[in-house]
């Protein structure tokens, strides 16, 4: 929690200073990135705008949007610490119905630049728009990136209930002594918290929609426990942690609740002011979050909402 970080209520300091542990920072990405000291953060984790018209982004051509985010993931590498990683989550772009995911071209800019992907997260949720004229969306991607070939990465923090523990070495010389590792096994690029595991299939973590306990006005916010899982595997207690597009605070909070300290940017003075209130909040210990690991609610077949209405009976007749 940020009190056990701080030991008192925090200081947010509104520009970087290297002897603070938490900044806010008003100001065009690219711009305060180019401020920032060489090779400090050991983890730059965000969700960048991805050009579908959102009210705080210009609509671009694709060609467009990408020529403007390359300067940006420059200085990001230029920022990043050697053993450092970069996890970039976005969806996909739609022009005239057709999807372009931007994993795909992101891939190439990052690679570009000289860096080497460990990983490439996919991300479900449940609810979002309903299409039409193609299947609905239900997930995105996190692309895990690494600097160097030597970099930090804790599996014990991130391990997942191994699927059948009492599994016993059956020659050798551990004949008889348990195959798998006690604190469990290590969890795929496509997780799940499902029945308390984390891993069955994919990143089932709900997306911050209606009544998300997390929910805030900005609206494409994405869950704290998605940053936990990349703060604890990527980092150590204490390193730096960048978020160039912060909004509501949500990679600050996931980082200070586990010791690290870090420092945001956005452009947009409403959010910035969210993201401080929730900070403050969740050193009160009155923030609301979703727990680390929580299971997605399956709802019962007495559960009224998960039961078939009875004018559906009439239209199967049709069918």
């Amino acid at each position: 929690m940020v009190k056990s970080l701080f030991n008192e209520a925090p200081v947010i300091a509104d520009h970087f200073d290297s002897e603070e542990k938490l900044a806010l920072v008003n100001n065009d990405s690219l711009e305060f990135s180019k401020s920032l000291p060489a090779n400090l953060f050991s983890l730059i984790i965000s969700s960048p705008p991805y050009n579908i018209g959102k009210e705080y982004e210009d609509r671009l051509t694709l060609r467009e949007y990408l020529a403007q985010q390359k300067p940006l993931l420059s200085e990001l590498v230029r920022i990043l610490r050697a053993d450092g990683s970069i996890c970039w989550q976005v969806g996909n772009y739609v022009e005239e119905g057709e999807v372009f995911p931007l994993d795909i071209y992101y891939y190439e800019l990052f690679k570009s630049l000289g860096l080497q992907l460990r990983n490439r997260i996919i991300w479900h949720f449940e609810h979002g728009l309903h299409c039409t004229n193609r299947l609905s969306g239900r997930y995105e991607t996190i692309l895990w990136f690494t600097k160097s070939d030597n970099y930090k990465f804790h599996l014990d923090p991130v391990r997942v209930p191994a699927k059948y523990p009492g599994k016993l070495h059956f020659k050798g010389e551990k004949r008889g002594q348990p195959s798998g590792n006690p604190l469990g096994k290590n969890p795929s690029d496509v997780w799940a918290i499902i029945a308390n595991d984390w891993e069955r299939q994919i990143w089932n973590i709900p997306n911050v929609k209606a009544n998300h306990p997390e929910k805030t006005e900005h609206p494409c916010q994405f869950p704290v426990e998605l940053v936990e899982r990349c703060v604890l595997a990527l980092t150590d207690k204490d390193d730096w942690v960048f978020d160039p597009y912060c909004g509501v605070g949500s990679a600050l909070i996931g980082a200070t609740r586990h010791e690290r300290r870090a420092v945001g940017c956005d452009r947009d003075a409403t959010y910035l002011a969210l993201a401080r209130e929730r900070l403050m909040m969740l050193a009160e210990g009155t923030l609301k979050l979703r727990p680390l690991g929580k299971p997605v609610h399956v709802p019962s077949e007495r559960d009224k909402v998960a039961q078939r209405p009875e004018a559906w009976g009439k239209v199967e007749t049709l069918l």
